[in-house]
Formats: structure tokens, C-alpha cells, sequence
């Protein structure tokens, strides 16, 4: 009886914790899987762009541990052979690292085109991997209202999966980057959590230097939340490379918001993933790109460098090119002295390397 006594207050003692952060317990439905985000206690947050909505998954992940040195060989085989397929029939579309645990977790389409299935695999300090199962966790979700329409038959890419591009975390808040519906496409929306309902967010234009004009259309592709000056900002990268702030305060819902462009990196480039660091006392900001490389800019004074309003091809925020880290795919935070890396051109590597 005792043990029947215990078990209930458990029991109870769970359901008042999962009511408490607007969880409840059953199997999260997602039609898609793309960025990840961490907040706190564990709480990962999952971009599902299909379904236009984040999720959040209690993942339990909470013991801290020390960042483990990661070798990986060949991670898109050995996730492919964990899912039964074969590593052409996955794509990996996201890495996060736990900063309690430091364990990885991957965001994973199994097939391809609108019939793949959504899957987070997670990888341990051992180099083990699981897929999460996800028929019974903790869980809420935040609708995203307006999206972009889907359209399976689009030309380049379903329009409905650039409702998500980026997630992060910021002082209570879940920073949502991507595309809306409306006139003026480009989109950051902040959804409280425990999840309420998510707004309109904000539109965003910025100046594409390279471009020599104002664009409405084109999404954030990668951020990182950071104070300037003693201000929430969000930096972000875009296509072709603008390098813009905004401020967090800014993001009302239906604002209309113009971002500062305080660098131009250069054309014919699509930045893939960014973190901020610090080292030797001084700030600096990773970014991985698709066509220039690794590079490492400068993150201080950010505040300070005048705003691109006219056409040029390479101005702003300084940086140098890091041949160290090449064919970045995915890049995260792993610890205080190490990134971790997604790299590879055919078969994938898994890695941590030491920051710049």
C-alpha cells in the first residue's frame, strides 16, 4: 500500500509539473522536423514548418555533464542504417546541443520530398544513438498563425517550408524566424513560454547592400540572440550575405520593423548556421556559408558601425576566413572552448573542434 501511496504522488506530483509549463503527456504529432533550439531544464524546441507550429519536448536531459570530445565518422550511415534505410534517403536538417547533458540531438527527415518522416535522433557521451520516441512524452505546442501556403508543386522549394528557418532562445521567449503570409513576407514572431498563443510577429525589412535596395521577401536564414550595448538584439544572417541587427523590443505583433545592416559579406552565399562566443576576453561571432567558408567576425562594437544604405559588395563588420573548419553543413555551441560540426561533402562527419 505504501508503494501504491508513493506511486500516486508521483503520479500527481508529474501531472501538477506538466500543468504548471502547459505540458501535457501523449504523442507529439510532427509533420516535419528543421530547426532546434534549447531553453531551459531540458526544453527542447522543435521547428515543425509542415504543420506551422513549435513544439517543445520535456526531454528529462537534465543531469550536467562535461562536453565530451566527438568523433563521428560517417554520422548520415550510421543514422540512416539506425532508421533502416540508406544514408541518400535522410536528410539531417539540424544539430543542438544539450547545454545540461551535452548530449547532441538531430533533427532527421527519413525519405524525401512530402512523405518523409520527421525524426530527432539523439547521440550520448558514449557515441550511442537513439531515436527519440515521441508516442508518449511531455509536450506543448505553439501554433504559427499565417503561414505561406503549401505548395508541393512549387518550382524550387514548397514555400510552406520556410515558415520556420531559425529558432532560438531568449529571456523567457522562443525567437521564431521565417516567412508569414503577408504582404511583407519576412518574419520574426516571439512566443512566450509556457506557450501561449503565438501572434503575427513582426515584418522585417532590411538593405541588401549587395542588391543595392530594401527587401521584404527574403527570410532570416540563421541568428543568434546577443546584447549590444546592454540591448537584446538579434543578429542575423541573410542570403547573399547581409549581416543585420534587430531588436528583440522591437518584435511587436504587426510591427513593422527595419533591421540595420552592418555588413555586407558577399554575393552568390547562403549562411547555413551561426554561434556566438567569447574568448581570450574578446566576442566573436562563427558563421558557416555555403559557398566563402567558415568565417570568424568580430562581435564587439557592434553598435557602432553605421548602417549600409547604399550598394556595395563587402563593407562592414570585419572577419577572416577559418580554413581550419571547411564544408560546414551544420554548426553549433558545444562548450566554452568548443564548437561542434557537421562537415563533409558525400559522407558527413560529426565533430568537435576547437573555437578560433
Amino acid at each position: 500500500m505504501k508503494l501504491l501511496r508513493l506511486a500516486a504522488i508521483a503520479s500527481l506530483t508529474a501531472a501538477l509539473a506538466c500543468a504548471a509549463t502547459g505540458f501535457q503527456t501523449g504523442k507529439l504529432e510532427l509533420k516535419s522536423v528543421g530547426p532546434l533550439a534549447f531553453g531551459p531544464d531540458g526544453i527542447l524546441f522543435i521547428g515543425d514548418s509542415m504543420n506551422a507550429a513549435v513544439s517543445a519536448l520535456d526531454t528529462g536531459d537534465t543531469v550536467k555533464s562535461a562536453a565530451p570530445q566527438i568523433e563521428v565518422t560517417g554520422i548520415d550511415a550510421k543514422i540512416a542504417a539506425l532508421l533502416g534505410t540508406e544514408p541518400r534517403q535522410i536528410s539531417i536538417n539540424d544539430i543542438k546541443v544539450n547545454p545540461l547533458s551535452k548530449n547532441v540531438y538531430i533533427s532527421v527527415s527519413r525519405g524525401r520530398g512530402p512523405d518523409a518522416l520527421p525524426v530527432i535522433v539523439r547521440l550520448d557521451s558514449a557515441a550511442k544513438m537513439t531515436a527519440l520516441p515521441l508516442d508518449s512524452v511531455p509536450y506543448s505546442v505553439a501554433r504559427i498563425p499565417n503561414p505561406p501556403a503549401s505548395n508541393l508543386a512549387a518550382e524550387r522549394r514548397n514555400p510552406r517550408l520556410e515558415t520556420i528557418t531559425q529558432l532560438g532562445w531568449v529571456d523567457g521567449k522562443v525567437i521564431v524566424a521565417g516567412l508569414s503570409n503577408e504582404e511583407f513576407a519576412s518574419n520574426l514572431r516571439t512566443i512566450p513560454f509556457p506557450f501561449a498563443q503565438a501572434d503575427r510577429g513582426a515584418s522585417i525589412t532590411i538593405f541588401h547592400g549587395s542588391h543595392g535596395e530594401y527587401e521584404t521577401q527574403a527570410p532570416v536564414r540563421t541568428f543568434v540572440p546577443m546584447k549590444i550595448a546592454g540591448v537584446d538584439q538579434i543578429v542575423a544572417a541573410y542570403t547573399c550575405t547581409p549581416l543585420v541587427t534587430i531588436p528583440v523590443s522591437a518584435l511587436k505583433p504587426g510591427a513593422k520593423v527595419t533591421g540595420k545592416t552592418i555588413a555586407e559579406l558577399g554575393m552568390g552565399n547562403r549562411p547555413l548556421d551561426m554561434i556566438a562566443y567569447r574568448k581570450d576576453g574578446h566576442d566573436f561571432i562563427l558563421l558557416a556559408n555555403s559557398y566563402r567558408g567558415t568565417m570568424k567576425l568580430s562581435a564587439e562594437g557592434l553598435d557602432e558601425y553605421p548602417a549600409i544604405e547604399d550598394g556595395v559588395v563587402l563593407a562592414g563588420v570585419k572577419g577572416h576566413y577559418v580554413s581550419a573548419i571547411k564544408d560546414v553543413i551544420h554548426l553549433a555551441a558545444l562548450d566554452d572552448e568548443n564548437a561542434l560540426v557537421l562537415a563533409g561533402r558525400g559522407s558527413l562527419d560529426l565533430r568537435s573542434v576547437p573555437l578560433p
